[in-house]
């Protein structure tokens, strides 16, 4: 009912959106009288609305171009693995071979995984870039069954599999869970495509340390609370009809929330810089958010096992994950160099949960673990901004290449 409710609004809204955007820019045209007359004003209102309430899908990377070693090189996507769930994404540079095949795990937790675009372009022009590129949970008919966190290691294995020995795994936020269960599960079959390096950036790890509010809401309610409240059935206009989900306006909702006064505060910025005419700045806020209000649904098995093994069980940190009946043991890694990337301000992930992963690798020696805090930046500056490009992403550039 819930997910018919939130359609009926966003085709409402989509509506008024356009109709904003419309009598925006007939405010702003140099024949309109009224543009003289506070004209501005008004449009600018209407401007930060029609960008507000717009639908939007799944965006593109966008990535067509990159210098490399000075000069440009042509970028171009292929698809090289598909699966019901997720494909596996490459960036090709044209003419560019050799350089350290880098895997980026995108989170599965309400966004696309173009929520790295600025991830996979500072990393593009030193490594040879992969990326999860996770469907729309609402997009896969149910005849393509399901999909838990165990899939969700599984998917992992056949992507490494795919890109072969040799490749390094780089994962921001919630797949720092996965991609060390697997790490784990890899070393112990002494599985030879296993990651030389394990770079985590913000990840669940152990939540105990510096729970956050992302944390509390996951503890203090039962598992039960979330199955009835949490979870949704995918309306018929979508191919995954009847599939029960996480819907993506949901997790947006929760996120918006925690920090509604600085969203509001961004959107009062924009509509300053609109009445002034600095549309640089304002498209820069435009540009935020069209990649943060594009969602997307999870499926409720992976939904649902998440926070019963991350933030509920705690089980990874105490050495009781499960992998399809096979225990997830820390102290199999011995061979896999680990990064462990936090940030002061991280409101989602608090410091000492990602760290927490060095020290379960109780099998693995402290030269090949290494610890990063960035000072200032929050959660999303891990991973986009200048903090990433100038000061994180060296010090992962120089964790591969010191281990390839």
């Amino acid at each position: 009912m819930l997910y018919n409710t939130y359609e009926m609004q966003k085709n409402w809204l989509a509506g008024a959106s356009a109709m904003a955007g419309m009598s925006a820019e007939l405010l702003q045209s140099p024949g309109n009288p009224f543009a003289m007359m506070g004209g501005q004003v008004m449009a600018s209102a209407l401007e930060v609305f029609a960008h507000a309430s717009a639908p939007r899908g799944k965006p593109a990377f966008g990535l067509t171009s990159m210098v490399v070693d000075g000069r440009e090189v042509a970028v171009h996507e292929e698809i090289v693995l598909q699966l019901p769930f997720g494909q596996l994404k490459r960036f090709v540079k044209t003419g560019v071979e050799g350089a350290p095949r880098l895997l980026i795990v995108a989170p599965m937790s309400g966004h696309f995984a173009t929520l790295l675009r600025g991830t996979v372009e500072r990393m593009l022009p030193k490594h040879d870039v992969y990326i999860t590129d996770w469907r729309d949970a609402r997009q896969v008919p149910l005849r393509d069954g399901c999909f838990d966190l165990d899939d969700y290691i599984d998917y992992l294995s056949a992507f490494l599999d795919h890109i072969g020995p040799g490749a390094h795994m780089l994962a921001v936020c919630q797949p720092s869970v996965p991609c060390y269960a697997l790490a784990c599960l890899m070393s112990a079959d002494k599985n030879p495509n296993r990651p030389k390096t394990l770079t985590m950036m913000g990840g669940p790890i152990d939540t105990r340390e510096a729970p956050t509010a992302v944390n509390d809401v996951a503890t203090e309610r039962p598992h039960a609370w979330f199955q009835q409240n949490a979870i949704q059935t995918v309306p018929v206009i979508y191919p995954g009809a009847g599939r029960r989900v996480y819907p993506g306006f949901l997790q947006l909702t929760g996120f918006l929330s925690m920090n509604l006064g600085s969203h509001m505060e961004s959107h009062f910025a924009m509509f300053k810089d609109l009445v002034k005419g600095d549309d640089d700045a304002a498209d820069g806020t435009k540009a935020f958010y069209e990649e943060y209000r594009s969602v997307c649904d999870m499926t409720a098995e992976f939904y649902l096992q998440t926070i019963e093994t991350v933030f509920q069980s705690h089980s990874l940190p105490k050495g009781e994950m499960m992998h399809r009946g096979t225990r997830v043991d820390p102290a199999a890694i011995t061979d896999i160099a680990i990064l462990a990337i936090e940030g002061e301000r991280d409101d989602i992930s608090g410091l000492g949960q990602t760290k927490a992963a060095l020290k379960i690798s109780t099998g693995l020696p402290d030269a090949m673990k290494k610890y990063h805090m960035a000072p200032g930046a929050g959660h999303y500056g891990i991973f986009n901004g200048s903090r990433w490009r100038t000061l994180i992403a060296p010090v992962v550039e120089e964790w591969i290449a010191a281990h390839d």
